[in-house]
């Protein structure tokens, strides 16, 4: 790869010396497949997010590609050498293929897209984009996103084509598009949250006419799936700074389309009732969530910090005495979360998750300095389930007090919650709660088949189990039969 010119500023020849150090290391698989084009007649370039993260010196094992040649030509040349080939985006003209080979000192396994050259646009209506191919790289990378996604390297030669001035909007840290963003935008409005998705990952500043387009086309992302819409939104906040793009998609108006509870989170102040800001506190929330995090990124709990308080504006009452309540703002929050999540096309385990999450993030509220008997603690286990670790987490990073006598209490609360719970769980294995006595003991005692009254049974039993821990064999079994006494 050819250095720029002799003007070119510091940081682009050290970014091009970090990109030539990434090529080579990926060289082997990278010129393999480009040997291949050349040899029937094609074109190959490295391309888009491949190019930026070699600059960016983070190039992993996923590797674009574009090409002028057609799909089924892709597929002739990627089949008798690839591991693996499928063909899922082949409507779009991309072939997506598994490569395991050596690069460096090392075995690697390469995730690789081949997509010819294309131009896309919607049309007002549509959902989906409409695909025509092209013949000129030039033509393929002006309809990229970005000037820094606008980027490629021709392969085997090496050769650095930037048509767009992308290596210096990358030294900046500044998305622009390669044409105007409203032609960018209306070709795909789903650049809009990509903006705001790599300004999260990337930390990088989105420039002024790139900003001031998402908000006069931010009614545009109504014609994109949810299921698209979904999917950006998910990279935004597993993101290394999620408040950078939730702030951006806020502040243009895209979240009013996508994710409306968020804005509708910014309260009208009011001087004679004063209370906390509660979307500043929801980013608050977030970011300390995320800090709590052990293995990675969590969606789960990131979705749950964002939503965990959307019950609030519509449960916001002005009391008497002058402060702001706002009851059972989680039981309705989750009923959001469950709708807005749906509508979004998430997965009904995910929804659920969040859901319970939302509900649950009060519940520590009520135990003071300690003051909760054995049997609401196993209640707050049995109700919180596989999600405890996630509600831990969640209801420490809930404190947002800048009072730091205050949060100190409430942290010291907790722990005193976490080691009752560890100290329950050591003397009864708290994770699976059950009766003492199972359906097929109950009806074996009650002389009694399958039914409503068994469900009824168990449930009394584990009610007593909640309420009085483990019971010896001998005590269930007469306090079931005092039960069915009653009952009869």
């Amino acid at each position: 790869m050819p250095n720029a010119n002799e003007d070119t500023p510091n940081a682009l020849s050290q970014a091009q010396q970090r990109a030539v150090s990434e090529l080579l290391r990926v060289a082997p698989v990278a010129d393999e497949l480009a040997r291949r084009f050349q040899e029937a007649g094609f074109s190959l370039a490295l391309v888009g997010g491949s190019v930026r993260d070699a600059l960016l010196g983070r190039l992993g094992n996923d590797l674009d590609f574009t090409t002028d040649a057609r799909p089924e030509d892709v597929l002739k040349i990627m089949r008798p050498w690839a591991d693996a080939v499928w063909e899922v985006g082949i409507a779009f003209g991309t072939v997506g293929a598994q490569k395991n080979a050596r690069a460096g000192d090392a075995d690697r396994c390469f995730q690789i897209e081949v997509t010819t050259y294309r131009s896309e646009a919607y049309d007002r209506t549509s959902r989906k984009p409409e695909v025509s191919y092209g013949d000129s790289i030039e033509d393929d990378l002006v309809r990229r996103d970005f000037t820094v996604n606008a980027m490629a390297v021709a392969l085997p030669q090496k050769e650095f084509i930037d048509p767009h001035s992308g290596l210096q909007d990358l030294a900046a840290k500044v998305l622009r598009t390669p044409g105007t963003p409203e032609a960018s935008f209306s070709d795909d409005p789903l650049r809009m949250m990509r903006a705001a998705r790599f300004a999260a990952q990337l930390d990088f500043e989105v420039a002024d006419e790139v900003v001031g387009a998402m908000k006069e086309m931010a009614g545009r992302i109504e014609i994109v799936s949810a299921e698209r819409v979904r999917d950006e939104l998910n990279k935004l906040i597993l993101s290394v700074y999620p408040r950078k793009g939730l702030t951006l998609l806020v502040d243009t108006g895209l979240a009013d389309h996508v994710l409306p509870e968020l804005p509708a989170l910014r309260l009208e102040s009011d001087e004679h009732h004063r209370h906390k800001d509660v979307y500043e506190h929801t980013l608050i929330v977030l970011e300390q969530a995320i800090a709590l995090e052990e293995d990675g990124p969590d969606l789960a709990l990131r979705l749950s910090a964002l939503l965990h308080d959307i019950g609030k504006p519509r449960t916001r009452r002005f009391e008497k005495d002058g402060r702001v309540s706002f009851h059972h703002h989680e039981v309705v929050g989750a009923k959001m979360t469950k709708r807005r999540m749906t509508a979004l096309k998430y997965s009904n385990e995910l929804v659920k998750d969040v859901s319970r999450l939302v509900e649950l993030h009060l519940r520590f509220h009520g135990y003071g300095t300690g003051e909760w008997t054995d049997s609401a603690v196993r209640r707050y286990v049995r109700d919180a389930g596989p999600l405890l670790g996630r509600l831990h987490k969640l209801t420490r990073s809930d404190c947002t007090t800048r009072n730091k006598r205050k949060a100190a209490a409430l942290s010291r609360a907790y722990d005193g919650l976490e080691e009752r719970i560890a100290q329950l769980q050591e003397q009864e294995e708290l994770d699976a709660i059950r009766p003492d006595l199972d359906g097929n003991q109950i009806m074996e005692i009650l002389g009694v088949g399958p039914g409503p009254v068994v469900g009824k049974a168990y449930k009394h039993m584990l009610e007593l189990r909640l309420e009085h821990g483990p019971m010896g064999h001998d005590d269930a079994v007469a306090a079931l039969k005092d039960w069915w006494v009653e009952q009869n």
